[in-house]
């Protein structure tokens, strides 16, 4: 799983590589057009994936861990849409992540998981050679 140098960027979607820094913002490359950009930290907020955890009882998970959790279950638990209710979100979050505190963990969290990780599918970063690797 490469999640390294992976970043959300506000007010755009899909999820983008770090290509540099500069002091007023990032240059970052879209994975499937390879096109690169400045954004800058005036307009735009950055969330980086590895920097992401999900609240549990005790702590939080990170999300990579999720992530695995969720590609390793593929067989046995398939991702809901976004587009479903929430309470079928809330029973697939519950399978894949079951300490996950239900107070502060909204809805939209997991929509934004699901869709972070439906991103990181189709741009290649998670992949079960990796996973293999590992």
């Amino acid at each position: 799983m490469k999640i390294k140098n992976v970043i959300a960027v506000s007010g755009e979607q899909g999820l983008y590589e770090i290509i540099t820094t500069k002091n007023n913002g990032l240059i970052l490359k879209e994975p499937k057009s390879g096109k690169v950009k400045f954004y800058s930290v005036r307009i735009h907020q950055f969330t980086p994936m590895e920097t992401v955890g999900i609240y549990t009882w005790t702590d939080t998970a990170e999300v990579k861990d999720i992530f695995a959790t969720m590609h390793s279950s593929l067989d046995t638990l398939p991702v809901p849409s976004v587009k479903d209710d929430n309470t079928t979100l809330n029973k697939y979050f519950e399978q894949i992540l079951p300490e996950y505190d239900r107070d502060r963990v909204y809805p939209s969290d997991i929509k934004k998981v699901i869709k972070w990780y439906n991103s990181m599918v189709d741009l290649g970063f998670i992949d079960l050679a990796d996973e293999e690797e590992e």
